[in-house]
């Protein structure tokens, strides 16, 4: 097993992750990032033959890519914590060791799905995995699409969608129409954001509304839509639910690591609860790439015992934590969403687990015990976090491996002198 070390550990390579390393390496600290996606950006700046990146997301990679005292181990999965100042990697062909002297998590956020008659139909799918389908070569040509679900990644999938030779017949949105007008109207805080929005905002967009069900045999044929209590059913071959996103914890709770709802806690210099470690990005709560940049370089320079030069940042982070309060507190999920999940519908879709089959439980350990729920491919970190927001279940503390490993990586876990 080789063995990396390095004065800092970033786990992550989106934006916040990009940022941190190269703060850090500023103040001449050695940094590894770890990240599982093949090439960094993250999800929001998600390589691919169907991309034109942002020029900012084009000179962060290009700088840390040419900064060397910066290793990115793209493809890396983490696996384990080997000891309280390491951690077990694995790759496509190898794992390997990587020890540290603090930690920056950088981790970001995953799309929260709602379980709905018809969901696991094919040509269903997440928006952001339709997104991220298309970035990677999926066109298209002309296929209808409905998009469904909250929040501003409605219009990005939307616009991807669109390149891709996508006819867009609705876009589906939880949020009324009043809310989305007061927020707008604040836009003039934000200039970027009030023309990103003029860009991408589309005819078709029905606000108040919620798709209740899926119908097609065998695949996807219609939604239902409710508006105000009327229903109608709009013909599609295509579906993408997104109902926001959720931060990815697990890195975390294995380092017991603090949350506050169920998102990293971290203080005013992005520090956690636990000592060397630091958080910054969608791990602490959605705000957007720029907020995630902001507070990666302050978690870089802190982390480098830098933080005189953390004050540029500072003031941005502000800035930016204005507008995600305001994005958040209008695309709230209201309670009502839930009445759409019948007892027959399927929460577990590796193992085939219905609502009702774990309905009656009082956590996720309890309803693991009575059903196969999260024992999957997936282990849980879909239907763990519907579950959640479903039935108000207490967060469960994950267990290692995070990811399925294989034989030889499961043996170094298991050697005594670890």
């Amino acid at each position: 097993m080789k063995v990396h070390e390095c004065d800092i550990l970033i786990i992550g390579a989106g934006p916040a992750g990009l940022s941190a390393a190269l703060a850090a390496a500023r103040c001449g600290k050695s940094v590894v990032i770890l990240d599982d996606n093949p090439r960094p950006g993250g999800q929001i700046w998600r390589d691919g033959p169907q991309v034109a990146l942002p020029e900012r997301a084009r000179r962060l990679r290009q700088a840390v890519a040419e900064t060397p005292r910066i290793t990115l181990l793209n493809g890396a999965r983490l696996i384990a914590r080997l000891t309280p100042h390491s951690v077990v990697f694995e790759t496509a062909d190898r794992c390997g060791e990587i020890r540290w002297q603090r930690l920056i998590l950088c981790c970001g956020a995953r799309e929260l799905s709602l379980p709905f008659p018809g969901w696991t139909l094919p040509g269903v799918t997440g928006a952001g995995g339709l997104q991220a389908q298309i970035k990677h070569g999926l066109t298209l040509n002309g296929e209808r699409v409905v998009i469904a679900g909250s929040g501003p990644l409605l219009l990005a999938v939307a616009s991807t969608v669109k390149r891709a030779g996508g006819n867009i017949v609705a876009i589906v949105e939880q949020t009324p129409a009043s809310a989305l007008a007061r927020f707008a109207a604040g836009l003039w805080r934000w200039p970027e954001k009030l023309l990103q929005l003029g860009q991408l905002f589309p005819g078709s967009y029905q606000p108040a509304s919620q798709v209740t069900q899926a119908q097609g045999n065998p695949g996807l044929q219609s939604v239902t839509v409710r508006h105000h209590g009327k229903t109608r059913e709009i013909a599609c071959d295509r579906l993408a639910i997104g109902y926001g996103l959720v931060p990815n914890l697990e890195p975390a709770l294995i380092f017991q690591c603090r949350t506050v709802d169920q998102a990293i806690w971290v203080d005013a210099q992005q520090r956690t609860s636990q000592r060397n470690i630091f958080a910054a990005g969608e791990c602490t709560g959605f705000g957007g790439s720029e907020l995630a940049l902001a507070e990666g370089e302050i978690a870089g320079y802190m982390a480098a015992d830098c933080p005189e030069k953390a004050a540029g940042a500072s003031a941005a982070r502000r800035r930016w934590q204005h507008f995600a309060r305001a994005l958040n507190a209008t695309f709230a999920l209201p309670d009502t969403l839930k009445a759409v999940a019948t007892p027959e519908t399927l929460l577990c879709r590796c193992e085939d687990v219905r609502c009702g089959d774990v309905q009656q439980a009082e956590s996720w350990q309890q309803a693991k015990l009575v059903s196969r729920c999260g024992m999957g491919a997936c282990q849980g970190k879909t239907c763990a976090t519907t579950a959640r927001w479903l039935y108000g279940w207490p967060l469960p503390q994950p267990r290692e491996p995070l990811s399925p490993a294989r034989l030889d990586t499961l043996i170094q876990l298991a050697k005594p002198d670890n």
